[in-house]
């Protein structure tokens, strides 16, 4: 990507589209950004199903069209963080572990959340939406416990280097303390807490979340 590429993000400030959010402003890459209100169903709307017909955040404009997927963003953002941060390109083991993590926060962690947060998408009958949200509950917290363990002794995921996955798992930090899960991420989670923090002492993050009312960890 280059420096002067036109840039346009489009996020809601409690759904993925933060790690998107955080990595694009760390790259120091000036870019618009248009919130697309959740809470009203702006992303069904005709405005912004012209934009990303899947009707989900986030959703990059550059060159070339319009990017969406955070792991697609995220790999298309990491050349430009990596420079921004004087980081050398990981050897190629590393690189995919990156990969391998980033995959599975998105097929596994993410569709496991899914299950609670839009249970509708999995069934219609009052007893099966119950259900499929109970299950999804208890499915989520050993996901979680694998989050906390693989930070336990580490400074950030790759261990001592800031990567594009740590404001990834930034959003599931996020969505672990909300209602639909209300852990008690400090107590029970105490690695992924100190690094949620961590991640807040960067001001390419500090400046996202107040930007768009997120409540610091």
């Amino acid at each position: 990507m280059r420096n002067d590429e036109d840039l346009t993000l489009w996020y809601w400030r409690s759904s993925c589209s933060l790690a998107s959010h955080i990595i694009l402003e760390e790259t120091g890459i000036p870019y618009r950004e248009i919130e697309v209100d959740f809470s009203i169903g702006a992303q069904r709307q005709p405005d912004y199903l012209s934009v990303n017909p899947k009707g989900r955040v986030p959703a990059l404009k550059v060159a070339d069209g319009i990017l969406t997927e955070t792991p697609a963003i995220l790999c298309y953002l990491r050349p430009a963080f990596l420079m921004a941060l004087g980081q050398e390109e990981p050897n190629a083991l590393e690189t995919v572990r990156e990969l391998e993590l980033m995959s599975w926060l998105c097929s596994t962690v993410h569709v496991t959340f899914a299950h609670v947060s839009r249970t509708e998408r999995y069934a219609t009958n009052p007893e099966a939406l119950a259900d499929v949200k109970r299950k999804g509950i208890e499915s989520c917290r050993p996901l979680w416990e694998q989050i906390e363990a693989c930070l336990a002794g580490r400074t950030w995921i790759m261990g001592e280097r800031y990567s594009v996955l740590d404001p990834y798992l930034q959003v599931f930090w996020n969505w672990g303390r909300g209602e639909r899960l209300n852990y008690d991420m400090p107590s029970d989670f105490p690695h992924w807490t100190a690094h949620a923090r961590r991640l807040l002492e960067r001001p390419a993050a500090r400046r996202v979340y107040e930007r768009t009312g997120l409540t610091p960890p």
